[in-house]
């Protein structure tokens, strides 16, 4: 008995392990991976551009339109993942969650072809159109990727589950900075190749996800598929007592009875979404605005202006995606807790002074703050924050808030990859002060104003939200006078 009850908890383990890596694989990996593979062929993209335009038209590029053209290349990344959010929600809801996820690999597909073909055909506008396919799936899969795999994983590992987005965000980004070494595919040559591997993410994705089954709770309370949604539940908690979790499910369907999914501007209609869509919206803004994803797009030149050896930067930066992941990994810290230590470590991480020629000690200084900074994002707020849309929402109005929450977040990131480089030139050495402001406002309003969410079904969640929206009818009956005198009359 108990050697066949061990054996169904690891099936058990097994399973919703396949479903995290081939949902992660083919989603926020894929974001990762395409942030940080534009960093390696900057200057054979450069080149390319200028040498295809010249062929065209028997002129070179000036110098600043050839940085236009290669701000557009990497622009439309984020671009691209506006739309891809905008999309996310009526795709999560018309096809589902695992099949959205496998027909988001259609963008994956037709940008590889146009990056593999871009140079032969003597065109970078391909690159373009490629990078903002790219964005595209990377905006899908950021919404529906984690509403799947919350809404697949038992209450009591969602936390953990819902984690595994950062970790895989995390290694897509370490994987881009090492396949973009000059010895691997990061040469002149090699630059199309580079660009065309996030097919191989996408093709891995497409062969085992599959085998996977959909997300029980889309299965019942969407589909109304009560069979489909307990073989559901077999394969992801094995052959054990479902009652519970059943019983569950039915609870937040009769809740959810008679009502139609939610569209993104109604959230910010309805009173009893107040709560919610304040802390969606405050604290994914911040997850942007923090300036992370910042250090990423502009390490070369800090760790540059840091004096570190030309040949060595790229290394260096391999540590920048190295440490977020280490921190995904391991991190148990609540967003609190994440939000208060990023907010701490922002304070200490200015750019480098031209001092530093004199104290050498404060090369490795710098390098030290700009790693402890990625450290703290790591802990809480890359992975926390992300899953915001899946905990604080139900069913109706989950999909609505993950489009709400994409749509935000690339917009936050296209500003900020945008405004950097002003913020750099004005500020100076005070570079990092809006951004420990952003912090600040982030640990606070985390502290006082966000449920816990830890353990929780989403229908306690979802109770504790409404006492939260009507204070005043958690505190129960209030007696009016009138009533009062008309009942005690006689």
């Amino acid at each position: 008995m108990l050697h066949a009850l061990l054996r169904s908890r690891m099936i058990q383990g097994r399973i919703l392990l396949l479903t995290i890596c081939a949902a992660g694989i083919g989603g926020t990996f894929q974001f990762g991976y395409n942030l940080s593979i534009i960093n390696a062929p900057t200057s054979h993209i450069q080149e390319f551009t200028n040498e295809t335009w010249q062929a065209r038209t028997g002129e070179p590029l000036p110098d600043h339109l050839v940085l236009l053209m290669w701000s557009l290349i990497v622009s439309l990344y984020p671009l691209g993942g506006l739309f891809g959010a905008l999309l996310a929600g009526p795709l999560a809801i018309t096809l589902g969650r695992k099949k959205s996820l496998l027909v988001n690999n259609i963008f994956v597909v037709s940008a590889a072809i146009l990056f593999g073909f871009s140079r032969k055909a003597g065109s970078f506008e391909m690159i373009m159109l490629g990078r903002l396919l790219v964005g595209v799936n990377a905006g899908v899969s950021m919404n529906i990727q984690p509403m799947y795999l919350g809404e697949s994983a038992p209450k009591e590992l969602r936390g953990a589950v819902a984690m595994s987005s950062a970790i895989f965000t995390a290694l897509g980004i370490v994987m881009g900075q090492v396949v973009g070494l000059r010895e691997l595919l990061g040469g002149p040559q090699a630059w199309p190749l580079l660009l065309a591997s996030c097919l191989v993410p996408g093709a891995l994705q497409l062969a085992s996800l599959p085998l996977l089954p959909e997300s029980p709770r889309y299965l019942l309370i969407d589909c109304g598929d009560t069979e489909a949604c307990l073989a559901a539940l077999r394969r992801l908690r094995g052959s054990g007592d479902l009652a519970g979790e059943l019983e569950e499910l039915e609870e937040e369907r009769a809740a959810c009875q008679g009502c139609r999914a939610r569209r993104p501007w109604e959230l910010f209609q309805h009173r009893a979404l107040r709560r919610q869509v304040t802390s969606l919206v405050v604290l994914g803004s911040a997850m942007e605005l923090c300036g992370n994803d910042s250090v990423y797009a502009y390490a070369s030149s800090v760790f540059r202006k840091a004096g570190v050896p030309e040949a060595k930067i790229q290394y260096a930066i391999i540590g920048t995606g190295s440490c977020e992941l280490l921190t995904a990994v391991v991190s148990v810290a609540g967003v609190d807790e994440g939000w208060g230590v990023q907010a701490g470590l922002t304070s200490t991480s200015p750019p480098p002074r031209p001092r530093q020629s004199s104290f050498p000690w404060t090369l490795y200084l710098a390098m030290a703050c700009i790693f402890a900074f990625i450290l703290s994002f790591g802990i809480g707020p890359a992975g926390v924050t992300g899953i915001l849309a899946t905990e604080l929402f139900d069913q109706m109005a989950r999909p609505a808030a993950c489009m709400v929450c994409g749509a935000l977040m690339w917009i936050m990131l296209f500003l900020v990859g945008l405004g950097f480089p002003f913020i750099m030139e004005a500020l100076s050495y005070f570079l990092y002060v809006p951004f420990l402001g952003v912090c600040v406002c982030g640990a606070i309003y985390t502290g006082l104003f966000l449920p816990e969410t830890k353990g929780k079904t989403f229908q306690e969640i979802s109770e504790e939200l409404h006492r939260l929206n009507f204070p005043r009818r958690a505190q129960g009956p209030t007696w009016r006078s009138l009533e009062v005198i008309q009942s005690t009359e006689l």
